[in-house]
């Protein structure tokens, strides 16, 4: 049997690429969205007293899902140079934490157990980024809005914890 031509070798390595980057898309924002669906602010959260740095709640939702593609980009670059490494190991455990960030918050009303999460969360994407960026630049570099992101996000569960 005659051996295929590089061209078609090429064509499948980038089917598989695209293929495994829009299931780490799919599964981090769709996992996310589903998330926030399930467990919207309501009335809960309206009445609790909050701190003047607050943001607008309007700004969640596009910040979250820019942030969620950043995620699953550095998610995905990182499983294409080693998906059974530390970095992929930090990865799903950050992931895990930040999924299970809004049914504490939100759905179980528990902002000091939310705190415990968001604190162990910003040390999960901090490792990630020292894991990734002596090896993978762009990766870390994903998640450094994420970072800050969720150091405000901690400051601010630490003063709505603080204040209620």
């Amino acid at each position: 049997m005659p051996a295929r031509p590089a061209r078609s070798r090429t064509n499948v390595k980038t089917m598989r690429r695209t293929v495994t980057l829009a299931l780490f898309i799919a599964l981090v924002l769709g996992g996310g969205t589903l998330i926030g669906l399930m467990t919207l602010p309501g009335q809960w959260y309206a009445g609790l007293a909050k701190p003047p740095f607050n943001p607008p709640n309007w700004i969640f939702a596009p910040a979250w899902t820019l942030l969620y593609i950043l995620v699953a980009v550095a998610g995905w670059r990182t499983w294409q140079r080693g998906p059974r490494g530390g970095a992929m190991a930090v990865w799903f455990i950050q992931l895990a934490l930040n999924f299970s960030w809004s049914p504490v918050f939100f759905g179980a009303h528990r902002p000091g157990a939310a705190l415990v999460i968001v604190v162990a969360l910003l040390a999960t994407i901090l490792a990630f980024i020292v894991m990734r960026w002596p090896r993978d630049r762009v990766a870390a570099l994903c998640f450094t809005p994420y970072a800050a992101w969720v150091a405000f996000a901690t400051l601010l569960n630490g003063a709505i914890w603080f204040l209620n």
